[in-house]
């Protein structure tokens, strides 16, 4: 008996580190590729890299909106779309090929901070996988507002030409009581409003390694 408890206390004792390694194994095989050209921030403009710079990711205007290359996870933002009270906002996004992984994509709001240390905001995510994801961030801290990613017929998943267009849109002007979260036109998450922080600067968020298009990004107060 003992002879066999020992072998098993030893077989666990080697299986953790592998389990470690599969734990982290996504970081690990997926790091921030850096787009070509990047650095440059078109006027009005804001960006900040969840970690280091944004050096390595590609902004530029194009057709009245961005193509956005990342490299590392950022925020967008400009000055003169922070605010206070209610609001509605929206922009299309066209992910213009399939990312190695599903990496999120879309708008935040209640923007506090956003240069510094105690940066705060929530954000409304889509994927390529069909999803949605609702999230606070508070300094380093994150929290699920959504129950994670949620699947929804809503989002469209890339088509045979390798490409995604959803319509994004956060309502808190048609009821001031909730918050509304759509894609294309249904609404696929709602909260009251007392539990979110609804003034603020309003921006974009695109995750690591994604190629996307931004159009007819505004915010109504």
């Amino acid at each position: 008996m003992r002879a066999t408890l020992s072998t098993a206390v030893l077989l666990a004792a080697l299986a953790l580190p592998l389990a470690a390694q599969d734990s982290t194994a996504h970081s690990h095989d997926d790091p921030d590729h850096p787009a070509a050209g990047g650095g440059a921030v078109p006027a009005g403009w804001s960006v900040r890299a969840d970690k280091g710079d944004a050096s390595g990711a590609s902004i530029t205007e194009q057709g009245g909106g961005l193509h956005v290359v990342t490299g590392p996870a950022l925020i967008l933002y400009r000055a003169d779309k922070s605010g206070k009270g209610p609001f509605h906002t929206l922009a299309k996004f066209t992910q213009t090929k399939p990312s190695a992984h599903a990496e999120g994509y879309g708008l935040f709001f209640g923007g506090q901070s956003l240069d510094g240390k105690a940066e705060q905001y929530t954000y409304f995510l889509i994927r390529q996988d069909g999803s949605y994801l609702v999230k606070r961030r508070d300094g380093e801290k994150t929290t699920d507002v959504s129950k994670g990613w949620v699947t929804s017929a809503a989002v469209k998943k890339p088509g045979a030409d390798g490409t995604a267009t959803n319509l994004l849109e956060v309502d808190h002007k048609q009821d001031p009581s909730k918050f509304r979260f759509l894609v294309n036109g249904q609404e696929v998450f709602s909260t009251d409003a007392k539990a979110m922080q609804a003034d603020g600067g309003v921006g974009l968020r695109v995750n690591h390694n994604l190629d996307v298009r931004v159009e007819g990004f505004d915010v109504h107060r």
